[in-house]
């Protein structure tokens, strides 16, 4: 579990990764002296870093590894990635979790990249990137090993990035993360290479993205497109025949109708609380639950754009938390999607409360567990 203490959440690294980093800065420096493009420029265009988040018996959850190296995080924001990077009750996690988060960037963050600008003039308003925001797409593993200290082998591999891909990114983590668990490091710097030869993600292209061996083929949601849910003609140019690509129907929807299988009698009344950007927490047992049923929350209102804030995954260790838990104030307009039980108790003012039933019991669903 987190550790409470507020320093540097940057874990020691062993001599192998320390040296692998000291390369990429020596590569990176080399380009610049020499005015070439420099490594993973393209990467960026795409994904803003990938962290490998450990537990440290001293820090608790902590960064081991950033790609790239030199990439702009904020203390606050390293923080928050760490907490939200492990379940927040590892006991019944065991094996692979898989959920994506959502955290506010912290004053003095990096501005957005002009790809980053021409994306959001072309792409639909709902689709498009806030500065003030990352996205983050976590594979968490934990197995019992005895040779360790606590018993259990727990990481989590964390895609940073600032665009809205659901899909898409959690499709990339699935194959990245596995592969670092059996492979080590070099399988992550291989995967940030596939990624630096990406086509820029311009709204309205088909593009083939090579990752580990396989390549993903997708449709950049543009404004004028008469679907947004991409698609277009298989495009296999420059592929080699014995890798077709894995078409990708959608790079940002999830599968809304499984997650709402649970809640169908509720469907209008969260839609009016979600259009109204009503505060809103979603309680479930799993952070993968509580995720997927905010991003549900959110899509419901497409093609607009829900304008308030949202966080597919919170904890008590966010550093939002006591501005989100106070009562001082009405609660902001939000959705919260959290798996802590402590949340029942200190969020039970909040007007409006989900409470997903757990798979185990059948996905029975009662009219009492939405308050209003």
């Amino acid at each position: 579990m987190a550790s409470e203490q507020k320093g540097e959440r940057t874990g020691a690294k062993d001599s192998g990764s320390q040296t692998m980093l000291s390369e990429q800065k020596k590569e990176k420096a080399e380009c610049k002296s020499q005015n070439k493009p420099t490594p993973w420029e393209r990467f960026s265009n795409w994904i803003h870093c990938i962290c490998i988040v450990t537990f440290d018996l001293e820090l608790g959850q902590a960064i081991e590894v950033l790609y790239p190296v030199d990439a702009q995080l904020q203390e606050e924001d390293k923080a928050n990635i760490c907490y939200l990077a492990f379940p927040d009750s590892n006991s019944s996690c065991m094996g692979d979790t898989k959920f994506h988060i959502r955290i506010r960037q912290a004053p003095g963050g990096p501005d957005l990249l002009p790809i980053h600008t021409l994306y959001n003039q072309k792409c639909p308003v709902y689709l498009q990137i806030d500065n003030g925001y990352f996205y983050g797409f976590v594979y968490f593993r934990q197995v019992k090993d005895i040779s360790l200290p606590r018993g259990y082998f727990q990481k989590s591999v964390i895609i940073i990035s600032r665009f809205p891909f659901i899909n898409l990114f959690s499709e990339v983590v699935s194959l990245v993360a596995p592969e670092f668990f059996d492979h080590g490091l070099n399988s992550v710097e291989a995967a940030c290479h596939d990624i630096d030869q990406w086509a820029p993600p311009i709204p309205g292209d088909t593009l083939n993205l090579p990752i580990i061996g396989t390549v993903l083929q997708v449709q950049v949601p543009c404004d004028s497109a008469k679907s947004n849910s991409g698609g277009g003609p298989l495009n296999v140019a420059n592929v080699p025949p014995t890798l077709l690509p894995t078409v990708l129907p959608s790079i940002y929807e999830i599968n809304t109708f499984q997650v709402f299988s649970t809640v169908l009698y509720h469907m209008h009344l969260l839609w009016e609380l979600v259009l109204t950007a009503e505060p809103i927490v979603v309680m479930a047992s799993s952070p993968a639950t509580s995720a997927q049923m905010v991003q549900a929350l959110v899509s419901m209102i497409t093609p607009l754009m829900y304008y308030a804030d949202y966080r597919p995954y919170f904890t008590i260790h966010d550093s939002e938390f006591r501005e989100y838990t106070t009562r001082t104030h009405a609660p902001p307009p939000i959705i919260l999607g959290v798996t802590n039980p402590f949340f029942a108790k200190t969020l039970q003012h909040w007007p409006h409360i989900i409470k997903v039933p757990d798979s185990s019991n059948g996905g029975s669903f009662q009219k009492h567990k939405i308050r209003k």
